[in-house]
């Protein structure tokens, strides 16, 4: 352990699972202390299949199992009321907060954007850019107040960076992310308080997985399987996977969380295997 984060306390959102599970991990194994929360049931436009609160309990049991602590709550980041009551609880259970990673998202039904209902629109919104906001509004407050500074990272998409058809709401809120990361930067940073933004490509999490996804990647299969659609994965990417692992996000949010990126704010850092050179 590198000490870097040792004693802090992080809040992820989006931690029954997939990315925000595995950044939960890594920054309990460098040391810090965890607020995890997860709606744990199925929202509206999610795209895939629901984590649940055994989804949840699952992270929390791996958490303490690396001897930190670790507060989890069933929460929609949609709900802001609901999310600054969680991090009240979690920060005066913790003591402090330093470290934010906003996870939580959707992946929305894709569609030709000619087709997409506004109630579909409304809804990818709601949690990929509001539920951002929400995050950013409910917990930075906490950080200013510790006066020690922090760091906020924001879990993007490569999609962010370079759009795909079918995926509107999606990309939309991704890159939507951009200026709210932007900004954030500028207006925190008299707080030491670094913001910045992970863009990741494909990554091998339920989400990814769905059906919805799957049908995506392989139009011509009428039931198309994860292995039918990996070579189509490939096809994205410069490296030549189909894609990345939840853990490889995470290392890279563990990176801009820890003091060895203590002078890195404002940065789209790209986990995309080269996906955005296309």
């Amino acid at each position: 352990m590198a000490e870097q984060i040792l004693g802090k306390v992080a809040f992820v959102s989006g931690a029954a699972r997939g990315i925000g599970r595995a950044v939960a991990i890594r920054l309990a194994q460098e040391g810090a202390d965890v607020i995890a929360v997860d709606a744990a049931k199925a929202v509206p436009s999610q795209g895939g299949p629901a984590a649940t609160p055994e989804d949840l309990a699952e992270t929390v049991r791996m958490v303490e199992k690396l001897g930190r602590r670790i507060i989890s709550r069933q929460a929609d980041v949609s709900d802001l009321s609901t999310l600054t009551e969680v991090v009240e609880e979690g920060t005066a259970e913790l003591g402090r907060l330093d470290i934010v990673v906003a996870n939580a998202g959707v992946g929305g039904n894709p569609a030709p954007l000619t087709a997409i209902s506004a109630q579909e629109w409304q809804n990818v919104l709601a949690t990929n850019l509001t539920g951002m906001f929400n995050t950013a509004r409910a917990t930075v407050p906490h950080i200013i107040s510790g006066g020690q500074g922090g760091s906020v990272v924001l879990v993007s998409s490569s999609m962010a960076l370079r759009a795909q058809p079918g995926m509107g709401p999606y990309t939309s809120a991704k890159s939507g992310l951009a200026g709210l990361m932007q900004t954030l930067a500028l207006e925190l940073g008299e707080h030491l308080i670094r913001v910045n933004s992970v863009h990741p490509t494909t990554v091998r999490t339920p989400l990814l997985l769905s059906d919805a996804n799957l049908r995506l990647f392989r139009p011509d299969l009428e039931n198309p399987t994860a292995a039918d659609a990996e070579p189509a994965f490939r096809t994205i990417n410069v490296l030549p996977v189909p894609y990345v692992e939840p853990e490889d996000v995470a290392n890279a949010v563990y990176f801009l969380a820890s003091d060895e990126a203590r002078y890195v704010t404002g940065v789209r850092l790209p986990v995309d295997a080269g996906y955005a050179l296309k």
